[in-house]
This record gives structure tokens, sequence and C-alpha cells, in this order.
């Protein structure tokens, strides 16, 4: 791995918004990710981390999105694809990942292609049972959440999840 110099994780702001989405448009392209409108962005942003180089440039992002009490999902994880290789990723993960163990997260999910980049930080790939209790999965049906349909794997967003691999890291 290469290393990056002067790279500073920090909660996203509303100025980061366009360096996000500027992040996410390639991989969107080629389907990696989800497009998504500004809006959701915004909306979103209090789950957002970025990473920032040395000259104040966005060139990573990820969001810890909380699902119920002891389950969250990591979305968005992107870098910018000339750092690629340079860990930016895996800080911005075990970030992801030690916010979730402080706010009393136990289990985080991710919906991916990356299956070895996950697996190193711990993930492991999902059976096709619920990993909930009924009473949850009843609960999580209410969610208009597309996050939370995709970790129920129903048959409605088949299409949305583009082939990815659902995994699982339990603290």
């Amino acid at each position: 791995m290469t290393s990056v110099p002067t790279i500073t994780i920090r909660r996203a702001r509303t100025s980061d918004v366009p360096a996000i989405r500027a992040l996410v448009a390639p991989l969107a392209d080629e389907r990696v990710l989800v497009a998504k409108e500004a809006v959701a962005y915004y909306e979103a942003l209090q789950e957002f981390r970025v990473a920032e180089d040395g000259d104040g440039r966005v060139v990573g992002c990820g969001a810890l999105h909380v699902m119920w009490e002891d389950l969250a999902e990591v979305r968005t994880l992107a870098a910018d694809p000339a750092r690629r290789g340079c860990g930016i990723g895996h800080r911005l993960l075990e970030q992801l990942l030690a916010d979730a163990v402080d706010i009393g997260v136990k289990r985080v999910f991710c919906l991916t292609f990356e299956v070895e980049f996950f697996q190193r930080h711990g993930f492991v790939v999902m059976a096709n049972q619920s990993a909930v209790d009924p009473e949850v999965y009843s609960e999580l049906l209410r969610s208009s959440d597309e996050g939370v349909a995709e970790f129920l794997d129903l048959a409605r967003v088949k299409p949305n999840t583009l082939g990815n691999t659902r995994m699982i890291r339990t603290f």
C-alpha cells in the first residue's frame, strides 16, 4: 500500500456535498454505487465522514446509516480514483466502524462489489436468511429507506443492488 501524506478524516460539512457527489459520479456511471440527488446528500450529511488531503481537497467519503438499535450500514464509501490503493478507504472505513462502536451499534452491514476489501476489515458474506429477529424484521419492513430493504434482501430492491454482495461485521 502506498502511503498518503497528510490525510485527515473528519465529519462532512455542507460545503463538501459537491465534492462527495463528484467522488460518487464515476462510480455511479460504472454502476458500482447508486446515484443520488444532491438533496439526499444534504439530508444525510450528519452520517458522512470525508478524507481531506493536505491541500484541503476532499479525496474520499463514506457514511454510517443507523438502521436499528444494534445495526447500521456503511454507505457511499468512495475514494478519488487517483488515490485508490493509498489507504483512504481503509481509514474511512475504520473511522465509520469506530463511530458505530461509539454509538452502541453491534453489527454493521454493507452492500458491495469490494468483497475482499471488506473481508480484510472483518466483514463476512451474509447468509440468505435475515440477520434480525422476526419482530425487528417486521419493524424494519415499515422503513421507506432503500438500504433497509437491501439489508432485508427484499425482492423489490433486487434491481437496485446491481449484483452486489451483502456483508456484515459483528463487534
